[in-house]
């Protein structure tokens, strides 16, 4: 029967310098989690000012005057970040956000400056989305032995759902197999040992390298076989009968085409502080509809006021049948409603 080729993913497993532009480009379910204009790396290009990204898998830094010059750090390789003190050429001494990688026999340290005078977004995102990185291996790592089954039943992941149960499959991992029972997912194929369900695989569709239906002594035999970084295991199911094994088969032939299209990575995280866009909160400019009226006679009113002398000497009180009170006499051309609407 047919191989279903994977496709492969680095973005998250590796670190690369000086990319091409296209290498750059988030692959299919790779998302833009924040991004930040202003940021040196100042281990690696002290004094270059660049942008940086933050996606569910990976940090992507670019200089701004040379977009050749980048990088691109997976968060699998990343073992720890931290903040502490830089010296940066831009910024002087500062605060920077210390990542500390590994990859194949290397190690690396990166040290990204903000250069946005308070800004803490740098930090922050960064640490958060690598906690949230690390916290869900299971869509993505194969893991043997784990604590995802309770009472007979799979403890979902978030975004995770449950297509089929197979009962009565069979593991040929040793000479007399294990029956236990299969379920497939949305994310990845679990079996787990209806005896014992600490005895149990998880294997994220990202990890399968090719999936068939061959003979081995046990009969025919479905067959997973893992990439090389997950360990390279070739695992042997055992279905009964035939017709039963072929239909599990394109099943899961079906929902890994259906996750290739659409990978579920399974970080989630929302910049909480990222600000909008420029043009998404600019104002339209308008005139404001202001009308001014009698402003002569009012300037005419308070003038002739001031010119009767009033101020500087004082004239005797008489009473205001308008306002009910003593006021100061008023000169003869004016009357207390003109002095009214000057002070309104």
């Amino acid at each position: 029967m047919s191989e279903v080729d994977s496709r492969y993913v680095w973005q998250d497993r590796e670190i690369r310098f000086d990319l091409p532009f296209e290498q750059l480009k988030p692959r299919k379910g790779e998302v833009e989690i924040d991004s930040i204009n202003a940021v040196e790396d100042t281990k690696g290009n002290n004094g270059v000012r660049g942008a940086l990204s933050v996606t569910n898998l990976r940090i992507i830094w670019v200089a701004h005057d040379e977009p050749g010059t980048n990088l691109s750090i997976g968060w699998s390789c990343v073992m720890h970040t931290s903040v502490k003190d830089a010296a940066s050429r831009l910024r002087g001494h500062t605060q920077g956000l210390y990542v500390m990688t590994r990859f194949n026999s290397s190690r690396f340290e990166f040290i990204f400056t903000s250069l946005v005078k308070g800004s803490p977004r740098l930090f922050t995102t960064a640490q958060n989305v690598f906690l949230a990185y690390s916290t869900t291996k299971l869509y993505r790592d194969l893991k043997l032995r784990g604590a995802i089954i309770k009472d007979r039943q799979l403890l979902l992941l978030p975004d995770e759902a449950v297509f089929n149960k197979v009962d009565g499959v069979m593991n040929l991992s040793s000479d007399q197999g294990n029956l236990g029972t299969y379920f497939i997912t949305n994310v990845r194929l679990v079996w787990h040992a209806n005896l014992a369900e600490n005895f149990n695989v998880s294997i994220p569709y990202m990890q399968i390298k090719a999936v068939k239906v061959r003979d081995s002594k046990f009969g025919p035999a479905l067959v997973i076989e893992t990439s090389p970084r997950s360990g390279g295991y070739i695992l042997g199911f055992r279905i009964d009968p035939y017709e039963r094994l072929t239909e599990v088969y394109k099943e899961i032939q079906r929902l890994h085409e259906v996750y290739s299209a659409e990978p579920i990575f399974g970080v989630q995280f929302k910049a909480e502080s990222k600000p909008k866009p420029f043009e998404s909160i600019k104002v339209e400019r308008k005139e404001d509809d202001v009308q001014i009226v009698d402003t002569e006679d009012h300037f005419d009113t308070l003038a002739a006021y001031y010119a009767s002398g009033s101020g500087k000497v004082d004239r005797p009180p008489v009473f205001s049948p308008e306002l009910g009170l003593a006021v100061e006499q008023l000169p003869d051309n004016i009357s207390i409603e003109q002095l009214w609407s000057v002070s309104t």
